[in-house]
């Protein structure tokens, strides 16, 4: 075999026994080329506040924006819990202003990798945050109307490109303007979606993960099916007799 031929050898993995079944996001987000934010590569970004999901998944970095005025303890909660880098929400239409930099502000003292503002975001108000935080502001990207150059000019760090079907072309335009520009994009519910976006020139995709009840489904589903074999009941109160009798 020539010495310019590499094998490339399984990547191992390690899980343990109760954490096995964590949310997976789909492996073809790893293609990405990812974004380097405060020396940490990010090429994964779930978008969800549900603690729970946070804390298990094997996603790179949270999405930590909904549909409600902003508030610090939401923030805060999310930033404590998680264990991988957080980019909060703190604006974008209903809260602007002086509300919105101080939201800012509170987000990167409680820890968090950067800000997310939402489209209805005006280029003054992202000016002042701008001026007032030392972490990447995250701009999002709703329809190929957007003003890019005057988003950076404000101080835009990263765009994210949420536009759904559309959101492919409007990266694919983002890109051949500013080829070296960051940027944030859905991906889509398929495979398909998603290297689509890659391709297109995301560096980072946005991944929206099932919810809480979707993933009880199936879960209950197999319980019920556990719950007639009387055999699993009883190992499982054999197991509990033997540990009360070592308290």
């Amino acid at each position: 075999m020539s010495e310019d031929v590499k094998v490339k050898k399984p990547l191992p993995k390690v899980n343990g026994k109760l954490r096995a079944k964590n949310l997976h996001i789909p492996e073809i987000i790893w293609k990405a080329p990812g974004i380097v934010v405060m020396g940490r590569r990010i090429k994964s970004v779930i978008f969800t506040t549900d603690i729970a999901i946070i804390r298990n998944c094997n996603a790179d970095a949270v999405l930590a924006v909904y549909p409600f005025t902003p508030q610090q303890i939401i923030s805060q909660s999310i930033i404590t819990a998680a264990s991988i880098p957080v980019f909060a929400g703190v604006g974008g239409g209903t809260t602007q202003g002086f509300r919105a930099v101080v939201m800012a502000k509170d987000a990167e003292a409680h820890g968090a990798y950067g800000v997310v503002v939402n489209s209805p975001m005006s280029n003054e108000n992202i000016r002042l945050i701008s001026k007032v935080v030392d972490i990447p502001i995250i701009v999002t990207v709703v329809s190929h109307t957007t003003d890019i150059a005057s988003r950076i000019e404000a101080g835009a760090t990263i765009l994210n490109v949420s536009a759904g079907p559309n959101t492919p072309e409007i990266v694919r335009g983002i890109r051949e303007k500013y080829p070296d520009l960051p940027i944030i994009a859905t991906g889509g519910p398929t495979e398909e979606s998603i290297k689509a976006t890659i391709d297109a020139g995301a560096n980072t995709i946005s991944y929206t993960p099932p919810s809480t009840a979707d993933i009880f489904t199936g879960m209950m589903e197999k319980y019920r099916h556990e719950v007639e074999d009387h055999h699993v009941q009883e190992q499982g109160n054999t197991d509990l007799s033997k540990m009360l009798e070592l308290l």
